[in-house]
This record gives structure tokens, sequence and C-alpha cells, in this order.
């Protein structure tokens, strides 16, 4: 006997761990960490009711507290004042550098060549897309995928994930280790038990409970690392992102307008859900595949002690036959994820653009129809989702007979050979209940471990659906912020002489770092509307444009509808691409573009003048409250701040101002920012002639350039030349606005004065009328 139980002691070094002079130590270890964690309870209480009680900062309050902070940082880096918790939190941004985003370019460069080269020709891009999302799953472009994500949020060996990943896997092998010692004070406890062993099994409860305050810490903590690694993903990508996006380049509008790949309504989607969605499911990928990977090699090691080598070949033989059944039964979760998350995009659009257009739905009491279209899509996405949970039903029967039965009974089996064995001939049955319950704790342990391995795989195919969308987003971001586009094949039916205007290729130049005094030029440039993932290309709209606008040069744009009026300007402003030619123009704090509907940012009364440039900025100006009322007089907009409360008020403009306001306050900023030239399209149609001519006047007194696009006639006299497109044929010619033009236009609106004034009499008749009615019923009353 006295051989076995030495055996026994040795294969149990808690035991020998804790007992005697250390189990005193560790139970003064166990009481300073209880009285240790309710301080920090405690501390945690009184910091929330402070919280609570704590007025919260007001935004304006904020910009006030900026002004003394705005310093500025090299590299470009910004200070932002985040209110958090009743306290405000000082944020440094760091925008991503060129040389990083240059070096990450081969990185995420479309491997769809032989795609588009082998597709025939008139299909679409988005129709490729399409059947490239079909291929979505765990395969080699996933992992190529997944590695060039991986260089952005993970960047270099020092930044902070890399501290959490080590973190996160120390506590995850020292749950590993806990889980050993658990299993072999479990085999004990119930040993002592079997054995009437009093003071044994009391001994064994006093270390299961020191046992569990670092257990129970070492799953918190695990948790919480967990998160914090999602959290850290999802803000080194989401920043990365967004110096993509809002570049200098306007890549967001070209996502919107010039790629079909992500969609007109689907880039919202994409930079929020998906973003977060693949953050998430990885960090729990690690702690789900590492945690398993980790238990399956320390409880092999540990059970291959007692069950020998025929235990070990057993345990193998199952785990690969788990495998091999499940990898049989488990479906295309990468690409079910990427086409719920799809449709999950369409619906939220859905929604999206019924908030944006609701004033103009309710005046077509167009409830009805918006109902159907909102049905519609939420009938698409969970049609998909009932498909999916009936797949799951049979992959879940499989999954749970595999690993909940069948490795019970494999297991029965394996730890039934050293409990049936010879080995065991000398120890006693207490021993032999010992030494089983250790053998089924591991195993039951290593069964989980299997189980939530062999489920990881479930996981890494919805990973692999998210990360194709977030390299997807990636990479249309990385090809459009250097004008590279996805190409369309010339349609066979498309006359050989005819131009196709394909995104795909371009040739023209648009040079935006010319001085101002060299003025606004195009040299042989047609002016064409983009159609990307249309088979026929773009539609020209005019036909090689040729003028030079000098300082001083006003020009005035006219035109029908649809003739390209507004697309000269998107041209110019380079919204468009140039297909040939050149586009000359000055820098872009030197030109300025005011759209025909004024865009009203989310802020104060002052940053609705000074946009787009911020408070900070402002306050860097030198310019203060009483020159931006100057230049609310200017506009006759003086009356806002004492009508609204102020420059600091903050309101929804867009429902505040006026039709004739909010355009304006768009001239406004114009003179708040005086740049060399102007480009008004259709931004004074809602303004009276008169406030509209006294506006065009100061314009041109502060020395600013006017490129109009308008139809009044009244603009004449505010500029020297004329461009008339005729919509036929992409036509188009340049005249001198001279007297004969001016006097056309005082023609005109003599014409509408005289024809007002003739029906003064008629007016003057009926106001008497009503006079007489007055006196009639006040004199019966």
């Amino acid at each position: 006997m006295a051989p076995a139980q030495s055996k026994l002691a040795s294969a149990l070094p808690l035991r020998t761990r804790l007992e005697g002079g250390s189990g005193a130590a560790a139970i003064a270890a166990t009481l300073l960490a209880l009285v240790y964690l309710r301080r920090k309870v405690v501390q945690a209480a009184q910091e929330a009711a402070h919280t609570r009680n704590q007025a919260v900062l007001t935004t304006p309050q904020i910009e006030l507290a900026q002004r003394e902070l705005y310093n500025p940082l090299p590299g470009g880096a910004r200070e932002l004042l985040v209110p958090n918790r009743g306290r405000v939190s000082k944020v440094t941004i760091r925008p991503t550098k060129a040389t990083t985003f240059a070096a990450h370019r081969p990185l995420f460069r479309r491997i769809a060549a032989p795609a588009v080269a082998a597709r025939k020709a008139g299909e679409s891009a988005a129709a490729s897309a399409n059947a490239a999302a079909q291929r979505v799953g765990v395969n080699k472009d996933f992992f190529r995928q997944l590695a060039a994500i991986w260089r952005i949020i993970v960047p270099r060996a020092t930044c902070k994930e890399v501290g959490l990943i080590s973190a996160h896997t120390t506590f995850l092998l020292l749950r590993t280790y806990l889980s050993l010692l658990v299993a072999r004070l479990d085999g004990k406890l119930v040993g002592d038990l079997v054995s009437a062993n009093g003071k044994g099994f009391l001994r064994g409860l006093v270390y299961w409970f020191l046992l569990a305050i670092p257990s129970v810490y070492t799953n918190a903590m695990i948790r919480f690392l967990q998160s914090k690694l999602a959290i850290s993903f999802r803000t080194r990508l989401t920043r990365y992102v967004h110096d993509l996006y809002l570049d200098k380049n306007n890549t967001f509008y070209r996502v919107v307008n010039l790629d079909a790949r992500i969609g007109a309504n689907g880039a919202d989607q994409f930079v929020t859900t998906d973003i977060n969605r693949f953050c998430e499911t990885l960090s729990a990928l690690y702690s789900n595949v590492s945690k398993p990977v980790l238990d399956l090699v320390l409880f092999n090691i540990q059970l291959g002690r007692s069950l020998g080598g025929k235990g070990s070949i057993g345990l193998f033989a199952s785990y690969f036959a788990t495998a091999w059944i499940l990898r049989k039964v488990t479906p295309a979760f990468g690409k079910l994820a990427a086409v719920e998350a799809k449709l999950e995009g369409d619906f939220r659009a859905a929604h999206s653009r019924l908030i944006i257009n609701s004033e103009e739905v309710a005046f077509y009491d167009g409830g009805a129809i918006e109902k159907d279209i909102l049905t519609r899509a939420y009938l698409r996405l969970i049609k998909h989702v009932n498909s999916i949970f009936k797949i799951r039903i049979v992959y879940g029967m499989t999954e749970d007979f595999v690993v909940k039965y069948l490795w019970s009974a494999v297991g029965y089996c394996l730890i039934a050979i050293p409990t049936l064995g010879k080995k065991q001939d000398g120890l006693s049955i207490p021993q032999r209940t010992e030494n089983y319950i250790s053998n089924r704790r591991l195993l039951l342990s290593l069964a989980d471990a299997g189980g939530r391995l062999m489920l990881s795989w479930k996981d890494l195919s919805e990973l692999a659906g998210s990360t194709s969308r977030v390299y997807t987003l990636l990479s249309t971001l990385h090809d459009l912020s250097v004008s590279s586009y996805a190409s369309t094949l010339r349609p066979l039916d498309l006359p050989a002489d005819a131009p196709f205007y394909d995104l795909g290729t371009l040739n023209g130049r648009l040079v935006d770092s010319a001085p101002a005094e060299r003025g606004v030029s195009f040299d042989k440039v047609p002016i064409v509307a983009p159609a990307p993932g249309v088979a026929r290309g773009g539609e020209e709209l005019v036909k090689q444009l040729s003028m030079k606008i000098k300082p001083g040069e006003h020009l005035l744009i006219t035109g029908g509808n649809g003739s390209g009026k507004t697309a000269i300007a998107r041209v110019l402003a380079g919204l468009w691409p140039v297909w040939e030619g050149v586009v000359s123009r000055p820098t872009d704090a030197e030109i300025m573009f005011l759209p025909q509907r004024p865009y009203l940012s989310s802020g104060s009364l002052r940053d609705q003048i000074i946009y787009p440039d911020s408070y900070p900025d402002f306050v860097k100006s030198g310019k203060s409250d009483e020159d931006l009322l100057d230049i609310l007089r200017k506009v006759h907009l003086a009356y806002l701040p004492g009508r609204e409360g102020g420059y600091d008020v903050r309101k929804e403009w867009k429902d505040i101002l006026s039709g004739g306001e909010k355009q304006r306050m768009g001239m406004a900023r114009l003179f708040y920012h005086l740049p060399k030239y102007g480009v008004l399209d259709e931004c004074t149609s809602a303004v009276s002639t008169d406030v509209e001519g006294s506006m065009y006047q100061h314009a041109k007194d502060v020395g600013i350039t006017l490129i109009t696009i308008s139809h009044r006639p009244s603009l004449y006299q505010h500029h020297m030349y004329l461009l008339r497109l005729t919509g036929t044929g992409g036509r188009w010619e340049v005249s001198k606005i001279g007297e004969a033009e001016h006097s056309v236009s005082f023609q005109k609106e003599i014409q509408s004065l005289e024809a007002k004034l003739a029906d003064v009499e008629s007016w003057k008749k009926r106001l008497g009328e009503i006079d007489e009615q007055l006196h009639f019923k006040t004199a019966t009353a």
C-alpha cells in the first residue's frame, strides 16, 4: 500500500503544495484578496454614484474648452475633447501616413483580372462581384485577405494589440493549468469521501475555495481582454477606413457614385456593422481556438500517462473521425453570412432612404408603396435567415450526437482501460475511484475542448464572410483613392466609331495646383456622366469643351435640363473623372463650390457660417463674432443670432431655416472663406432678385471670380461671358455678354413689372369691395 500511496501522492502535486505551512499562507493570501476585491467593489460603486450626480458637459462647453486646447501637432495630428462618464477625455488622433497606404495598397489589389477578362461582354461589374461572393469560404483567398487586414489591426510588434494578445494568452494558459488542478482536486475529494476521510474532505474543500478565487478572476479577465481586443481591433480598422474614406480625393463620394462593388446604399453598413462583426468574431475566434488547442495538448499528455499507448491512439482516432464527420456535414457558413450581411444592409438602406425623403413621401402620400418596399426587403432577409435555421437542423443534430454522445461513449471506454487493467490491482477502491474521477474530469474537459474546437470551424466560416466584406471595402477604398476604377468590356453591338467611356480607361488629367492667376481652363475635355456597372459606359453630355476663365472674367453657364451644366462643376471639382484632355484649376483653398441644395452640418449657428472650418480653425483665424455678424448683414441674415439665441445655440438647422435662408447661408460661407474663384450652381434660386443682385455685387467687390450656373436673366449684368449648352449632340458655344444681352435681360424685367402694374386697377377695385364688405359686417354687428 505504501508504494501505491507514494505514487498517488506524486501524481497530486497540488496536495503536497497546499499542505502544511503553505496552506495557512494560502488562506491568508485568500483573505487579503477578498479584502482587496471588496475595496475595489466599493470604490467602483462610489465612482458610479459620483458619475450619476455629476453634470455632463454640454457640447458648447466642450467647444469653449477646445479653444484653449488648440495646439497644432506634428504630422497632421489633432486633439479632440470627448465627453465620457461626466468628464471630458482628451484624445489624440494621428492620421494614417501616406507611406502606409502605399505599402498596403498591393495587399488589397483586386485579384479579378482573369475573371474580368473571362467575363462575357456586357456583363456588369456588380454581377461579377456577386459571382465572386459565391466563392466565400475558408480557402486560400480567405487567409490572404485576413493576412492583409492583420497588417492594419496589428501594425507592429510593439503595438498595444500585441500586449493584449500576450496577456490574453497568459490567462488562457493559466485557465488550462487551473483546470488540471481542479480535475486532480475533484478526484481527491471523491476519494476522501468514499474512504470516509472527513479531515481530508474538509481540507479538500478549503483547497477548492482557494482555487475558486484565481479561477473566477481568470475567467473574468479572459472575457475582459477579449472585449478589449475587439475594441482595439475596431478602433484601428475604423480610423484606417475613415482616413481612406474621407481623404482629400473625396473617396466617400466615389464609393457611392463611381463604383458598383459596394453600392450606393451599402457604405454605412460596411463601415459600421461589418467592421464591428469582423473584429468581434476575430477576437472571439482566437480564444475559441487557442484555449481548446492548449487543453487538447495538456489534457492529452496528462491522460496519456493514465490511459497508456492504446488509450492515446483511441483519443486521436476519435479526433480524426469527428473532424471528418463534421467536415462533411458543415454547410457553407461563410457564404451564408456574407449574403445575410448584404440583406441586412439592404433593409437598413431602405429605412434610411425613407427617413431622408420623409417629407417628399408624405406630400405624395406614398406610405403604402414605401411600406411594400420595406416589407419586401425584410422578407428577403427573413427568408434567408429561415433557410439558415433549416440548414442548421441537420448540422446541429450531427454535431450534438458526435460531440456529446459519441465522444462520451468513447471516453467511458478509454477511462475504463486503466480502471479495469492490471495497473490498478494494487490500489484500493477509494484510490481507484479517485483516479477514475480525475480521468473522467479530464476527459470531459477534453471532450468540451474538442467540441469547441469543432464548433470553431463554423465561427471560422462566418469570419470568412465578414473578412470578405471588410476586404472588399478596403480594396475599393484603396482603388478609388488613387482613381483606379473597375473596368467594363466594350459591348459587341456598339459601333466601332462610337465613343465608349469606361471608368477603367481614363486618359485625362485634373491639375489642381495651378496658381489662381492662371485661372480655370478646359482643354478638349468631354463632359461625361459616369455609369459604373452599366454595360454601355458613361453618357457624353458636352463634346470637347475648351475654354479659359481668367481672374475677373465672370462666367455664366446656361442650358436646358440634362444638358450638363452641373456636370461641368462636378468635373471641375474632381468629383467626376476627366476622360480626355486637361482641366486646370486653382488649389482647394482658392476655389469654392456652392451647390443648389446647401448642406447644413450638425453644430452651432457659428459652425454653419464657417463650414467646413472647425471652431479651433475659427479661433486660429483671428476673426470674431462681429466679423460673422458683418457677413450675415451682407446676405441679409443679421437677424438670425438674435432670433435663434446666439452663435452657440445648436439646432437642426435644416428644419429651422427656410429654403432662401439656407441658400443665403451658403453665400455667407463664400464671404467668410473669400476664395479667388466661386462656382455657384443655382445656389440662389430661392432668393429674391434684389437680394441676389446685392450678394453677387458684393462677391465681385471682394475679388471673387464667379462661375455661375443659372437660368435667371437678371444675372447677365454680373458676368462677362456666357457658356450656352444646347443639349443637342453635346454642342456648346461661348460668347461675350454685351449690351444686347443686358437689354434683353432688362427688357424682360420691365415686361414683368409692366404686367404687374396692369393689374393694379383691378387690385384696387377688389380692395374696395373687401372694405365695403367689412364695413357692412361691422354695421350689422
